[in-house]
């Protein structure tokens, strides 16, 4: 598994960004994010229509216009097509505005990349990467497929990394650091 202090492995991938009829897919890429001097904020779930995954991609939209504060382009991703997003956006009452692509990595390949495929079935663990500007790694956390994540946690860490300074055990954003 890619780890702190490596490249984000570079990507250009087809994505949901709507779920109106016609502009539904958009590609994302890695030379975007870069290009915008921005923080990379990319998050992967297992499978569509599953239980977990929807709270955990409703809780990251309701903080979306915090990760955009803070200079993040904020990426959900999984190994499912662009087609299964679609339809799931608009069937779940909570995906259907959605502020933040969903990445479809149907070749597997960014998956593999990052080492973060489970070994049976082959999806994406629970994984979140948060790369500065330059497209260095500098926070990695993967949680088993039962465990939904703390997106108040991801927001924490993303401002102690934005600090460049030493922040201690539970610090907040507004907080003295070391």
């Amino acid at each position: 598994m890619v780890t702190i202090g490596d490249l984000f492995p570079d990507f250009d991938k087809k994505a949901v960004v709507s779920t109106e009829k016609g502009k539904e897919f958009a590609n994302v890429s890695l030379a975007e994010v870069k290009k915008n001097k921005q923080w990379l904020v990319m998050f992967w779930y297992p499978k569509d229509f599953t239980f977990v995954c929807p709270t955990e991609i409703a809780e990251f939209n309701k903080n979306y216009s915090e990760f955009r504060d803070r200079d993040a382009f904020l990426i959900g991703a999984s190994t499912d097509t662009e087609f299964s997003h679609v339809a799931w956006r608009r069937e779940h009452t909570d995906l259907r505005d959605l502020r933040f692509p969903l990445l479809a990595d149907t070749s597997k390949s960014l998956s593999e990349a990052l080492g973060i495929l489970e070994k049976n079935e082959k999806i994406a663990y629970r994984a979140t990467f948060i790369a500065d500007p330059e497209g260095i790694i500098r926070f990695v956390s993967v949680n088993d497929l039962s465990v939904g994540r703390n997106v108040k946690e991801i927001l924490r860490t993303l401002d102690a990394l934005q600090t460049d300074e030493l922040c201690p055990c539970n610090w907040v954003k507004g907080e003295a650091t070391l």
